[in-house]
């Protein structure tokens, strides 16, 4: 393994207003430190608003390219932050969900985080997987076909889930570690 397992890879983070700060903020940086490239990918060009909680707004972060401007193709994974509002605000829009689906229909692996799974279980991407997430989600994943179970990091299939901020350091290892693989069409 070389110091830079992602040289030559370029990530998307799909994220909107309310994501949770330290969740899109520590994977990418451990993403960019692997080597890759990242763009953050919204619903609206310019910024938008990260949160430490749901009430306590942090930084704002410039949009690379939004939904409808981005090609999925163009990517070698996907992350998904958490926060509250930030997935329900992309579970609510169709081009960002077509954009999530894309990622697995390609076999390209996906990492997603707390409430990150939410695009999963709206996309029907986690019927069949074994998934974590923030304990909240637990019976919507189970509803859409998912196996919950309460660990730091679960992968299955090139998807890479994890339950909260704290497990940020398990899943960004799982996370390189699976970008790294690649397509994982194989699998699925």
């Amino acid at each position: 393994m070389t110091d830079q397992p992602l040289k030559g890879k370029t990530i998307a983070i799909l994220a909107a207003d309310g994501v949770e700060q330290v969740e899109l903020v520590k994977p990418r940086e451990a993403l960019e430190a692997a080597g890759a490239t990242t763009h953050l990918i919204s619903l609206k060009a310019g910024q938008i608003q990260s949160m430490k909680g749901d009430m306590e707004p942090q930084d704002k972060y410039d949009v690379d390219h939004t939904v409808t401007q981005a090609n999925p193709s163009d990517y070698d994974g996907l992350l998904l932050p958490g926060g509250t509002v930030n997935p329900d605000k992309l579970r609510l829009d169709p081009y960002a969900m077509k954009f999530v689906r894309a990622f697995y229909d390609h076999g390209a692996p996906i990492a997603a985080i707390c409430h990150g799974p939410w695009s999963l279980s709206e996309t029907g991407i986690s019927k069949g997987l074994k998934m974590t997430s923030w304990p909240s989600l637990k019976h919507e994943l189970t509803l859409g076909g998912a196996e919950w179970v309460d660990q730091q990091v679960v992968v299955d299939k090139g998807i890479v889930t994890s339950r909260n901020p704290d497990d940020i350091p398990a899943f960004n290892a799982k996370m390189i570690e699976e970008f790294q693989e690649g397509d994982h069409s194989g699998k699925r």
